[in-house]
């Protein structure tokens, strides 16, 4: 028997902002960072757990907050009852009544609690000696079943159904897992597209990108349509006929607003809309999946739960849906909107932007390949080149497509020293950030 004997959070920070990677219409100058969190255990095989939330700066400070509210229901526990029934322990964080009114199941609350949930099966899948998507992939239909909170899901998709799902897809694992290892898992790309980007380097980049394999790349969109029919035009140029160009509004647009602007984007052949008006707007997304078609609306990096993601598939809200490694409560939930796009026949392509999510959510998509849709169908997994050197196991990502990792774990997990040196604002980098900036303003006074 082993227990929980520390739960270390980190505040890390990178300043992504002074490059504008990372800038859309409505985020124009994030800082990508990680509410960080370390689960350490007195076992002998010295495995600790990894996990994170994805913020773009200051909401670093709200959510290791929200992550030490949890941690008693860490500290001094059994490891190995806390991993044996993982539906468990998820219910029984997300079931805090005090912690859950303040969503409920939503918001900073529940992304802390993923943030918990993903490091205990990093943990989990370390122990097992395998990475996270076949450790997943290795469940039974039952065992994952099990790891699903029904409640609120039932009149669209119930446990009875799931297991169908699951079972359908069960023969042919060993030949998909085959599959995923000798030719990867598709990828596209928005490095070409962040909306600070002069028109010079987008083409750079967008032709970059086709030389590297990638069939899709993606452009932010929304702030100024001349620009953005400027940018298109330069894309298109740059990629050829052949190559798919999706775009993202990042939630800029009112519902009429998005149609409207959507019929000028609409002749450079534009592979999807995404996040086009507010992620909780279920009807104005169906509303302008309809306006906007045979375009296909796509969503989720900013849809707050399994309930959400529902409600959209039952709507017809969504035609490509985006989970997020981060956004929900772990992977638990993930696996319920996975089985969801499943029963509703709606490709998953993630969203994978930011510190860290591209290593944890290939899993999930690798993990739907094998045992619950077996389609790569028009999937695709977000590529975005910044920051993967920080990671232990980074994403193997070549010809256009994400290799499988084959490193136990679920790739949450950041070298020490660059947490040492990037957490705000104690950390090496940002020490000597501010001190150059006092430098920087004491100069100024003097001239």
């Amino acid at each position: 028997m082993s227990t929980v004997i520390a739960v270390e959070t980190s505040d890390v920070r990178f300043p992504t902002s002074r490059d504008l990677d990372g800038s859309d219409a409505m985020n124009p100058d994030p800082d990508y960072s990680a509410a960080y969190l370390r689960v350490v255990t007195d076992s002998s095989d010295g495995h600790e757990g990894h996990g994170f939330v994805f913020t773009i700066g200051r909401g670093n400070d709200v959510e290791t907050a929200a992550i030490t509210a949890l941690t008693p229901y860490l500290l001094g526990r059994d490891v190995e009852e806390l991993l044996a029934d993982m539906g468990a322990t998820w219910k029984l964080l997300a079931h805090d009544s005090q912690l859950r009114w303040l969503g409920p199941e939503k918001g900073v609350m529940h992304m802390a609690i993923g943030a918990v949930i993903n490091a205990l099966w990093d943990l989990k899948a370390k122990r097992a000696g395998l990475p996270l998507w076949q450790l997943l992939a290795a469940m039974t239909p039952e065992e994952l079943v099990d790891l699903v909170d029904f409640r609120y899901l039932s009149d669209a998709l119930t446990r009875e159904e799931a297991l169908e799902i699951l079972r359908a897809a069960e023969p042919g694992r060993a030949e998909r897992t085959a599959t995923l290892l000798a030719g990867g898992y598709p990828g596209y790309t928005t490095t070409p597209g962040w909306l600070g980007y002069s028109d010079e380097k987008l083409t750079r980049l967008a032709r970059e990108a086709v030389a590297a394999g990638f069939k899709q790349i993606k452009l932010k969109v929304g702030a100024d349509l001349a620009d953005d029919v400027r940018r298109l035009r330069a894309a298109r140029a740059a990629v050829g006929p052949d190559i798919k160009i999706a775009v993202d509004a990042n939630q800029r647009w009112d519902v009429a607003e998005a149609i409207e602007w959507m019929k000028h984007l609409a002749p450079f052949d534009i592979a999807w809309i995404e996040e086009p008006t507010s992620p909780d707007d279920i009807l104005g997304h169906a509303a302008i999946a309809r306006g906007v078609a045979p375009i296909p609306v796509a969503t989720g990096e900013h849809v707050q739960n399994r309930v959400v993601f529902k409600q959209m598939l039952q709507a017809n809200a969504l035609q490509v849906l985006q989970i997020d490694a981060a956004r929900v409560a772990g992977v638990n939930e993930n696996v319920a909107i996975l089985l969801l796009a499943a029963k509703f026949g709606v490709r998953v392509c993630p969203h994978a932007g930011g510190v860290g999510l591209c290593e944890a959510v290939q899993h999930l998509s690798m993990f739907d390949f094998v045992a619950v849709s077996g389609s790569l169908e028009g999937r695709m997994i977000e590529f975005v080149d910044h920051l993967h050197e920080h990671f232990v196991t980074p994403i193997d990502v070549h010809d256009g497509c994400y290799f499988p990792p084959v490193t136990p774990g679920a790739g949450s997990e950041m070298h020490a020293a660059s947490i040492s040196e990037f957490t705000f604002p104690g950390g090496k980098f940002w020490l000597e950030d501010a001190q150059a900036q006092a430098l920087s303003g004491a100069v100024k006074e003097l001239v």
